[in-house]
């Protein structure tokens, strides 16, 4: 009851096709299967971009205000941060001064 029951082999040499085909089933057609002819590359229709001096002097004075507009945003964040960590430090100093001389005027 609790014993596994293991499967045996119907074919002595150990493929998985059984080697006698049974009555009234007809073997199926082996299918080749063929690669699809690579695609042929076309000629591209579309013109080259070409760049004009008005486009490039454009696009050098967008990319130098996102430069400038991302070093600004990158600068104040890290002066709040360091803005932060000085009042803290200045709390912690009074804080304390505080404490202790609370201990000392006792």
């Amino acid at each position: 009851m609790f014993r596994p029951k293991i499967p045996t082999n119907p074919t002595p040499n150990g493929l998985s096709i059984p080697s006698v085909i049974p009555s009234g089933v007809e073997p199926i057609a082996t299918l080749r299967h063929t690669s699809p002819p690579a695609p042929v590359a076309q000629p591209s229709t579309r013109p080259a971009v070409q760049l004009m001096p008005g486009t490039a002097l454009a696009l050098v004075g967008g990319g130098t205000a996102v430069v400038l507009v991302v070093g600004t945003v990158l600068v104040s964040m890290l002066l709040a941060a360091a803005i932060t960590g000085v009042s803290v430090a200045v709390c912690a100093v009074v804080l304390r001064s505080l404490l202790t001389s609370q201990r000392t005027h006792r």
